[in-house]
């Protein structure tokens, strides 16, 4: 395992992008769990990768949720519901990992709904160049489901119980801090468990971050 600066984290981030050698852009995965850090991540990864002349699709999860009405079959604070009901896979598959990977026609839309205002989206549809990059974060991203769509896996680790600590100061002006954990404890650590024990998600992944220390990250790379 290596520790350094942020800096030196992200440049060797960077480097393992420009290793990947493929004829259709590179599809960068950055999993973990809520409030981890992997959106913080995701971003400065973005920023330096455009610093090099990298055209970068940036990308998240949270575009591809399913309607607010279709994600709580289970209720509200249901850890299976947040594991099977939230994220349209199929969805992402379609209009945005497959077009931009062997065989696709490069032609994508990097989101297909607006949870703020809880409606579909209709992206125009652009077109990547074969050497760009597509940077996403989001949970639960070594699914079956989307396993194979990668060509670089990033687990961003943070103890569990530090992740409440940050989602509670992250959302302070939309909900109160009981509501914050609550929502956390009940269904979004849960999850992560379920997804652990299903899934193994590290077991898969090229780069393993621990963020606990953000300024102060560690990070180890696997060889599968």
């Amino acid at each position: 395992m290596d520790q350094g600066t942020r800096d030196e984290l992200l440049g060797r981030l960077t480097e393992a992008v420009g290793s990947v050698t493929v004829a259709h852009p590179t599809r960068v995965a950055i999993d973990g769990p809520p409030a981890a850090g992997k959106t913080t991540l995701a971003d400065e990864l973005a920023d330096v990768l455009r610093k090099q002349g990298r055209d970068v699709i940036r990308a998240t999860i949270d575009d591809f949720l399913f309607p607010r009405a279709q994600r709580y079959p289970r209720g509200e604070y249901s850890a299976e519901g947040c594991y099977f009901d939230t994220h349209d896979y199929s969805a992402l598959n379609r209009v945005l990992l497959d077009p931009l990977g062997p065989g696709g026609d490069r032609r994508f839309q990097h989101a297909v709904y607006d949870r703020t205002a809880d409606t579909a989206l209709s992206q125009p549809v652009r077109t990547a160049p074969a050497d760009a990059v597509l940077v996403f974060d989001g949970v639960f991203l070594m699914r079956p489901e989307l396993i194979d769509r990668w060509e670089l896996r990033i687990f961003v680790s943070t103890a569990l119980d530090k992740t409440v600590d940050r989602a509670v100061i992250r959302e302070r002006r939309v909900s109160s801090p009981a509501e914050v954990e609550r929502r956390w404890r009940e269904r979004y650590i849960p999850s992560q468990q379920l997804y652990f024990a299903t899934v193994r998600p590290t077991d898969h992944v090229d780069i393993i971050v621990h963020n606990d220390e953000p300024q102060q990250p560690a990070w180890e790379i696997q060889t599968h």
